[in-house]
């Protein structure tokens, strides 16, 4: 191969979007540039109490268009753009929008300017809770069972839960969509000049996981099971798709358009989109029966297995078994947390309460230096958590937590359960609720992995990507201890725009397969984490006390829903 052919992969957060330029030839980051929504950042949109989270298109554009050219710029400008073969991009998900029949998302379009609902619904969204279990109970009348590849449940994070939701609320939006079209399948038309909805490239990720879209029923569920639960829904599979495409083939070339604004040739193949854990699984050099665990705001676990081992098993609870969802051959198996970092932070908001309300107010300190003193105890405040909370030695008695913060993705989804902390008493500080908090999280990782291996799993071992696996040893020491099993942590810091570059490198015909772009431009692990078989023995029994604790939690909020329900 030349050696001087780049690749450009974009990686679309919660929070920001980054891009970064690769040499093909051995995964080198010749650049990187992050830029925060600022939309999402001031909170526009969102209402944190009734679990609505929503982001405006914009914000994903100017990042787009943002952090290419500044990756660009750092490598030298003109002169390096000739070597710029591919971009390839991954995205939140399930992150749908109302489309009109150009493919525009709705809040681009006057009128819809400042309407949530004609907004992208992010994957945390959970205003879909009733339309979820609308869906679970409509599936069990049918003889196909059209929930046996996502788990056998339907989740509010996913996109007809959010689809039937929005439909159902705002008249307006409904009238207007001509479709609804995921995250990771939007950016790719954009970028190549698409116009028509119709013609939009829908990858295999999102729609196998989320979509209910599968081989065995020659594309999604026939339209008498949408249009029978919600007369709403009726003929909108033929606004959607039947076809899907693997994310190792390309969505197009670049337009005109877009490579004037970002000073590229429109020789420069763009691929097919995937959700952001499962390219990322790609970046983190997944291997078969490997589980690779994005560990961010929440987590997304990913796990592929040959395709000829498969048949036959579905394994219940998780987030959807795909052919091809990340490797083509091999079927991808996916799962998560709903809250892993974001649990942390939580607890960081909690404790920071004072600073961030108060401090603004004193008499004693100016503005300036209010403000850079709460930006410098914001930077501490978790590290310091885990180091003290590291010095707690592992007990049976300490406090216990259930991390179910946001809901519980799997095993089982339910997004209506709650987080709670049991054991407190007048001398549980702040680092002994911190540490209680962060074994929950490693609690839900087990649980996980337990739900893999009773299904005919096997795991063989664990793969960290994401920030909290990369800045905080405290928990991932944990997290092997309670796993009982290794925990290689991949050596990429931005591994899920690696594995977008990697893809890209595949659609601009650097690579011939996924596996050969992972072997050349991987470069492989720099920490592993070693189970502590004493502290394994003692988490073991811990864990047994977290998951009586998370049934009490389920069953009293099984018995306040009954009572709602009831009265309403």
């Amino acid at each position: 191969m030349n050696k001087n052919q780049l690749v450009i992969g974009v990686d679309y957060g919660s929070d920001s979007v980054r891009s970064i330029l690769v040499n093909a030839a051995n995964g080198q980051e010749i650049a990187s540039s992050v830029y925060e929504y600022p939309r999402w950042r001031d909170g526009l949109f969102c209402e944190p109490g009734i679990n609505q989270f929503r982001q405006h298109p914009q914000d994903y554009i100017d990042g787009l268009e943002i952090t290419i050219k500044d990756c660009i710029a750092q490598a030298g400008g003109a002169g390096i753009v000739d070597s710029i073969k591919g971009i390839s991009v991954d995205t939140t998900g399930s992150t749908p929008v109302a489309v009109d029949a150009y493919g525009t998302p709705l809040a681009l379009t006057p009128g819809f300017e400042n309407n949530p609902n004609a907004m992208f619904v992010l994957w945390k969204d959970h205003t879909a809770v009733k339309e979820a279990a609308e869906i679970n109970a409509h599936a069990a009348l049918f003889d196909t069972n059209y929930l046996q590849y996502v788990g056998g449940i339907y989740s509010s994070e996913w996109f007809w839960a959010k689809l039937l939701h929005v439909l159902r609320v705002d008249e307006v939006v409904r009238n207007a969509a001509a479709s609804w079209v995921e995250h990771c399948d939007w950016i790719p038309f954009l970028l190549t000049g698409g116009n028509d909805v119709k013609a939009i490239k829908r990858g295999r990720c999102s729609a196998g996981h989320k979509a209910l879209w599968a081989e065995e029923f020659d594309g999604l569920p026939p339209d008498d099971f949408f249009s029978s639960l919600d007369p709403l829904l009726k003929g909108f599979t033929h606004k959607l798709y039947k076809d899907t495409y693997t994310a190792d083939q390309a969505a197009g070339t670049l337009s005109a358009e877009w490579a004037q604004r970002l000073g590229l040739s429109s020789g420069v193949i763009v691929g097919t989109g995937a959700f952001d854990a499962h390219m990322g699984a790609v970046g983190g050099q997944i291997e078969p029966y490997y589980l690779s665990k994005v560990m961010g705001t929440s987590t997304c676990d990913i796990l592929v297995a040959p395709t000829s081992n498969m048949q036959g098993k579905l394994v219940r609870g998780i987030c959807g078994q795909v052919n091809g969802s990340v490797i083509p051959g091999m079927v991808g198996l996916e799962a998560g947390q709903s809250a892993f970092g974001d649990t942390y932070a939580w607890f960081k908001n909690i404790i920071s309460w004072p600073v961030n309300h108060i401090l603004s107010q004193s008499k004693i300190i100016d503005e300036a230096t209010a403000k850079a003193l709460k930006a410098e105890l914001s930077d501490l405040i978790i590290p310091e958590l885990s180091r003290q909370a590291a010095l707690i030695p592992v007990d049976e008695p300490n406090e216990l937590a259930v991390d179910w913060l946001n809901g519980r993705r799997t095993p089982d989804a339910n997004q209506e359960l709650k987080g709670a902390i049991s054991g407190l008493s007048l001398g549980s500080d702040a680092p002994r609720i911190f540490r209680a908090l962060a074994e929950a999280t490693c609690f839900g990782a087990k649980s996980i992995v337990d739900r893999f291996i009773a299904e005919g799993i096997p795991v063989k071992g664990i793969i960290g990507i994401g920030g909290v696996a990369k800045k905080s040893p405290f928990v991932m020491q944990m997290m092997a201890d309670v796993l009982g099993m290794p925990i290689r942590i991949h050596q990429f810091k931005h591994t899920c725009a690696l594995g977008a570059a990697m893809f890209a490198a595949v659609v601009a015909g650097i690579y011939p397969t996924v596996e050969e772009a992972m072997k050349a431009m991987g470069g492989g692990f720099d920490e592993e984490y070693y189970p502590n078989t004493d502290h394994t023995v003692i988490y073991n029994r811990r864990y047994e006390q977290y998951k009586d604790l998370g049934e009490f939690v389920a069953g009293q909020i099984a018995k306040t829903t009954a009572v709602e329900l009831q009265n309403s």
